[in-house]
């Protein structure tokens, strides 16, 4: 029977598909004991769960490469570590063995044990972790359970109904077939939500009543889009999403055409589409895309993927490559942004932070390992000579930072000339403002900056001191505040005063749904993911620029986030 279930559109697309339930990974498992003699049975099949999966990460871990090698590594590793914590295996192991339990049993009763530990940190990051270590459990569960022909049947065709989705699944489960992603739980603005942008599978999150409505098997309609769910659609439902996916194709084939186009308002402004990047696949694509350069490329991945550091000559030819592969167009290469929040296998980052978000990271990681900071500047800087290339520092918040930064630039050039490299006569550096303090205090030190790139990402979590993995601050976690607008145009009005370009390379600059009021704040470089430039593209085609800054008053003076609302919906 035909029933609609509301949630959030989290990434935009329609999808059709029957419904595979998986159930919460709170484990409602009743207790089950086994004989003395069945005992070595259970261990077995606890062991084989375990390995089948730790397999199943190593192989999606074989399998990324750029941009999800960056996206999904730190998540894999860190569920891979928890997988191998002797506690975990142990303590199953004594509950089978002492208490005769079976391995479903004993499974929710140790995620159980070791749940109840996080949830008594102090720290909110590490009390955040519970939900990896539910992810962990629910996936050993799975595996006590699959049958031979599982993997094989994957989800072909299938819409994912689940209370919650982890971003180290959702590049497997796209790859098994899954169409689209329904979860009860979850935020448009989480990791796996900007993932499944990237991936372009469409998700509804926050769903409430999709594991109690939906039924394994049922016909399932989503659209990730406005967050509606429609089980057993009608013949109605059936000719409207034909038509709208019509439309949808009809839509990609203009949007195909704007490739070559340039990106330029109705009253003749051109404005600057640059990329974010992580592989060469991203360079590629966002060569073909006409991007006017790469506006951050992330250098995480070379130093996530390995045991060791990669030396000089590695880093040189991986920033070589893009920079030849960009053909001409500037490259902007972000220098280590690691912290202890990722799952680093070097010994690079502290261990344990107190709190990761607020630690040794960005810029103060590299100044503290300055032996490795020294290393990749020097490769950048060789690969200077093949291209026009900008160094972007993550994570400033100082003078003091940035003028560190320069000085030690400034010391390799003449190093490397020394040594016979050749290096460019002028390598811009620019510092990325994510830090408040950073944007506030921009006057104090923008003499300092060839450029900047506002991330706004980091910038909206900090300044409104709300994670945006927190499903509970969903609502608070908003681009929309009236203090992040402020504080966007402040700085773009700094850049233009003291002729400092200023980008925007954050979330916010590829959702085509921000695009006019950047525009309207005083953008004129955006830096956004390959996927949405052509989108972005067509809605500055679109807009008259001296109109939309004409409007920017009311957009400054708006109290809260509905009054800003509204001017979007007028803009």
């Amino acid at each position: 029977m035909r029933n609609e279930i509301r949630g959030q559109g989290a990434s935009r697309g329609l999808a059709l598909g029957r419904a595979r339930v998986r159930e919460p990974h709170a484990l409602e498992i009743e207790e089950e004991l086994v004989a003395a003699e069945d005992v070595p049975h259970e261990l077995a099949r606890l062991h084989d769960a375990l390995r089948a999966a730790r397999e199943e990460l190593h192989g999606l871990r074989e399998q990324l490469q750029g941009a999800l090698a960056q996206e999904l590594g730190d998540f894999l590793d860190l569920h891979a570590m928890l997988l191998d914590d002797p506690e975990l295996a142990e303590g199953l192991e004594d509950l089978i063995r002492t208490g005769r339990y079976s391995a479903d049993y004993a499974l929710k009763l140790q995620r159980d044990r070791l749940a109840a530990v996080f949830e008594h940190m102090d720290d909110p990051y590490f009390r955040s972790r519970r939900e990896d270590l539910d992810h962990v459990i629910g996936r050993v569960h799975a595996a006590l359970h699959r049958r031979q022909d599982d993997r094989a049947s994957g989800f072909s065709g299938e819409v994912l109904v689940t209370d919650t989705v982890a971003p180290s699944e959702l590049a497997q489960l796209k790859e098994q077939g899954v169409v689209a992603v329904v979860t009860a739980t979850g935020s448009a603005l989480s990791h796996s939500a900007i993932l499944a942008r990237s991936l372009h599978l469409p998700l509804v999150v926050g769903a409430h009543e999709a594991l109690s409505r939906i039924n394994d098997g049922d016909a399932l309609l989503v659209d990730g889009g406005s967050g509606e769910v429609i089980v057993e659609p009608d013949a109605a439902d059936l000719r409207d999403y034909h038509a709208r996916r019509a439309a949808f194709e009809r839509e990609q084939r203009q949007l195909a055409r704007l490739r070559h186009k340039p990106t330029r308002t109705r009253d003749g402004v051109d404005i600057r589409l640059f990329a974010n990047a992580e592989s060469r696949e991203d360079v590629s694509e966002a060569h073909g895309l006409g991007a006017a350069g790469i506006g951050l490329y992330r250098t995480e991945f070379l130093f996530l993927q390995r045991d060791g550091l990669p030396d000089e000559d590695e880093q040189f030819r991986t920033y070589r490559d893009l920079v030849l592969g960009m053909n001409g167009r500037p490259v902007t290469i972000r220098t280590l942004d690691l912290g202890a929040d990722k799952a680093d296998r070097t010994g690079l980052v502290l261990g344990v932070e107190p709190n990761p978000a607020l630690g040794l990271r960005g810029v103060r990681l590299s100044l503290a390992r300055r032996a490795v900071f020294e290393t990749q500047l020097r490769a950048i800087l060789r690969a200077s000579a093949w291209g026009p290339v900008r160094i972007l520092v993550p994570m400033i918040s100082c003078r003091e930072e940035v003028a560190a930064v320069r000085a030690l630039v400034h010391a390799l050039i003449g190093r490397l000339r020394d040594e016979g490299h050749a290096v460019a006569g002028q390598v811009a550096l620019g510092a990325m403002i994510e830090v408040p303090a950073a944007a506030i205090a921009l006057p104090c030190f923008i003499d300092l900056l060839d450029f900047a790139s506002i991330g706004t990402n980091d910038l909206v979590q900090y300044l409104l001191a709300a994670d945006r993995n927190n499903e509970a601050l969903g609502e608070l976690y908003s681009p929309l505040h009236p203090a992040v607008i402020r504080l966007l145009h402040q700085v773009l009005k700094l850049g233009r005063e003291r002729a400092v370009p200023v980008a925007v390379c954050g979330e916010m600059a590829g959702d085509p749904a921000y695009t006019r009021l950047l525009l309207a704040l005083g953008l004129t470089d955006f830096s956004l993911h390959p996927g949405t430039l052509l989108e972005v593209r067509r809605i500055i085609r679109d807009c008259d620029l001296k109109a939309l800054r004409r409007r920017a008053g009311p957009l400054l003076r708006a109290v809260d986030r509905d009054g800003i609302g509204r001017w979007l919906d007028r803009a």
